[in-house]
């Protein structure tokens, strides 16, 4: 399951996550974004959620927590631990390509 975030619960289930958390920045009209939430949607299926949670927002609906991270061109992924940015991808990419990115930051 891919978590919905906004303004009201980013801190709460992403900056205060016991686990690390993938959040993909994304916009409703960005075409590469659009490709890369069935591949979300099938990580969060596919990995463990007891040592990831999967995570998207809306940039055009939360603009300042994009610019708070930098996210300049979407879509960005960025995964969170202990509350700070870990590792940051972006552009569209396959699912293993992600799914491997993903596995190396959780090792």
């Amino acid at each position: 399951m891919v978590h919905k975030l906004d303004m009201n619960n980013f801190d709460s289930e992403v900056l205060k996550s016991e686990i690390p958390v993938l959040v993909d920045f994304y916009a409703d009209w960005c075409g590469p974004c659009k490709m890369m939430a069935p591949v979300m949607e099938v990580l969060s299926e596919q990995m463990d959620t007891n040592k990831i949670k999967f995570a998207k927002i809306n940039i055009d609906d939360n603009s300042s927590i994009a610019a708070s991270y930098r996210v300049m061109s979407i879509p960005t992924f960025i995964v969170f631990k202990d509350g700070k940015a870990e590792a940051t991808y972006m552009g569209a990419m396959s699912q293993n390509e992600l799914k491997d990115k993903l596995e190396q930051v959780l090792a």
